[in-house]
């Protein structure tokens, strides 16, 4: 057997186990053109999963961080939809197609999703430098500008300017990372790895919320400042050593096209089949639905008299939980499909967010149906993270997997000051966010009937085939 090794490349190119030649009975996993001998594919598995809780821990901390110091300088609930969910999803619609296509196109010696994934990586840490330093900026600029009285309209202006260049840089980021995944990792394992994936999410989930969240309002600078050497480090170390195949060349780019020319084409070569139409808008409301608690369970847990700290606590359990079945979710859906599994998992999220607005009345339910939203949205993730690559073209993955986040980012961008405007005028009753929850749920299970009328038609769970791309069917 051959010593444990990076990928090698290959002129075979399928998803499958085999032999090694020579006679050998060890395994080899292939994709594209990677081949990984066991201890190859072990060492691949460490160095994503080392990336990916980097990237967990700055995905899971700077949110809340940020929702607190939100609430501790007063922003108002359309202030901080607006900066929690309307500008980021407005950034997402602006920057992911743009650069999901580009990194699609793109052939260099440190592969196409690489180069995206690392440049990015000092300018993310960069603003969340800035993020930690902005009462102290926002206190100085008010006092260069010769203004009184309280600075917070000053500190929120700082706070806002950081947070959207963490988006803008970490959106590059985001647009990419899911690709270098569908890259490298062998198709047959993609269930159980995107499982240990998300059992890594939770494990830095649980560490923030659990040891930091308590001091966010009292030291969130060290916080901030923390998580930005954590993640700039130990995202770095991924991007140096994970290796990507080579890939066949692009597409020949139209000579002459003008800018609105390339988005009719993106937008075509995207929505040219029904399947893919009810993929983005099935994928889109089911990653919707949980949108309304995420961004308003901080300013409800405290309605209710739950502190910050005992939130984290809250949350830290969640993650616990999620964490323990994580893998039986991804073997499970390597078993028997990601496809019938999340379906499962989003029609119970929704009938428990439904129950959760008729039952929730004090601060033990509050936590009982909290804890349920974050498992059992969790559990959906979790079973879905498979599918993106089962449903969308491996050649334009990222392609495809950016137009199922413009339109999911394009219904945040709508929903989200309106949610906030209507918790304003009835009073911060943060009640509504379960009914909303769930009722986007219920729709996204009636519409996931339709959808997989169309992914069965296409060969169903023993043989789908994605539609062939615009160009082949031309």
């Amino acid at each position: 057997m051959s010593a444990p090794t990076l990928p090698q490349e290959t002129e075979t190119a399928p998803a499958v186990a085999s032999a090694v030649p020579g006679g050998s009975s060890a395994k080899t996993w292939s994709v594209g053109t990677l081949t990984y001998t066991t201890g190859g594919l072990i060492l691949l598995v460490v160095l994503l999963l080392a990336g990916d809780f980097a990237w967990s821990m700055r995905e899971r901390s700077v949110f809340p961080l940020f929702q607190v110091l939100l609430r501790k300088y007063e922003a108002s609930d359309l202030l901080s939809s607006l900066l929690l969910g309307s500008i980021p999803a407005c950034l997402t619609v602006l920057i992911w197609p743009v650069v999901s296509v580009w990194s699609d196109r793109t052939r260099s010696r440190w592969g196409r999703r690489i180069p995206f994934l690392f440049l990015p990586t000092p300018l993310v840490a960069g603003a969340m430098v800035g993020l930690a330093y902005s009462p102290q900026i926002g206190v100085w600029l008010q006092q260069l500008l010769g203004g009184t009285g309280n600075p917070k309209l000053y500190i929120l202006s700082v706070f806002g300017l950081f947070w959207i260049l963490f988006e803008v840089f970490a959106m590059v980021t985001n647009s990419v990372f899911y690709g270098l995944v569908n890259d490298t990792v062998p198709r047959v394992l993609i269930g159980r790895f995107y499982a240990l994936f998300r059992m890594a999410s939770l494990g830095a989930g649980v560490y923030f919320n659990y040891s930091l969240i308590g001091y966010a309002e009292s030291h969130a600078k060290e916080v901030f400042l923390v998580i930005a050497a954590f993640y700039l480090v130990g995202f770095s170390l991924m991007c140096r050593f994970v290796k990507e195949g080579t890939y066949p060349p692009p597409p020949p780019v139209v000579q002459n096209d003008t800018f609105f020319a390339k988005i009719g084409r993106y937008f075509r070569e995207c929505g040219h089949h029904r399947f893919y139409r009810l993929t983005f808008v099935t994928l889109s409301l089911a990653s919707l639905a949980p949108v309304a608690v995420n961004l308003f369970s901080l300013y409800a847990a405290k309605s209710y008299g739950i502190e910050t700290d005992k939130y984290g606590k809250y949350l830290a359990l969640s993650y616990i939980c999620s964490f323990v079945i994580s893998f039986p979710l991804g073997w499970l859906a390597d078993r028997y499909h990601p496809m019938r599994v999340a379906s499962t998992c989003m029609a119970i999220y929704a009938l428990t967010m439904v129950a959760g607005f008729f039952w929730v009345h004090d601060a033990s339910t509050f936590a009982v149906f909290f804890i349920a939203h974050t498992v059992l949205s969790g559990c959906y993730g979790t079973a879905s993270m498979g599918l993106y690559p089962m449903v969308f073209p491996q050649a334009q993955f990222g392609q495809f997997f950016s137009a199922y986040s413009l339109l999911f980012n394009f219904l945040v961008f709508g929903a989200s000051p309106v949610l906030g405007y209507v918790l304003d005028l009835s009073g911060n009753w943060y009640l509504l966010v379960f009914a909303i929850s769930g009722g986007v749920g219920v729709a996204t299970v009636v519409l996931w009937v339709f959808w997989y009328r169309q992914f069965q038609a296409g060969g169903g769970v023993k043989g789908f085939v994605p539609p062939a791309p615009l160009e082949a069917r031309e």
